[in-house]
């Protein structure tokens, strides 16, 4: 199965962008022998409308051309929470009944528009908390990295 992360907004050069890449390299690693590939990152440009409404369309639409017949899973401070081995367990779950795809979208500053949520597998939360889409894209890359070292027993996490 092949993830990857869509993200609305660019991250710059610096500490966060290299703890992304860090997380994502080692998920990638990991996840040769699992049958879990990619960990591609695809950055959307932040949409220049007026209105947060207007925003989130534009940004939905030029997500949705990506996403096309891929599953994905929206992260939003209004979805579900999870702990680890919950996500461990949805990616294994979706990989093993054969999902060849999965894509996590993260939005912009004004977050995902709802009816693109509406359409996804499930909804996720980082906790109730609203993050910037730079913290929330490195909580995402090191669980994509947790959930590869739970899935090959390797003692990364401990419970």
């Amino acid at each position: 199965m092949k993830i990857e992360i869509l993200a609305v907004g660019r991250l710059k050069d610096g500490p966060e962008r290299e703890l992304v890449s860090r997380y994502v390299t080692r998920a990638r690693d990991m996840g040769r022998s699992l049958a879990v590939t990619g960990f591609d990152i695809v950055e959307f440009s932040e949409s220049r409308a007026g209105r947060p409404q207007d925003r989130k369309s534009e940004e939905a639409q030029m997500i949705r051309q990506r996403l096309s017949d891929t599953m994905f899973i929206a992260l939003d401070s209004k979805g579900q929470s999870i702990d680890s081995e919950g996500m461990t367990k949805k990616i294994e779950t979706l990989r093993d009944s054969g999902t060849r795809s999965l894509s996590f979208v993260i939005g912009g500053a004004d977050g995902i528009d709802p009816a693109l949520v509406k359409e996804a597998q499930s909804v996720i939360a980082f906790g109730a908390v609203t993050l910037p889409h730079q913290l929330a894209r490195i909580i995402l890359a090191e669980q994509l990295y947790r959930s590869m070292t739970l899935m090959s027993g390797h003692p990364y996490h401990r419970a």
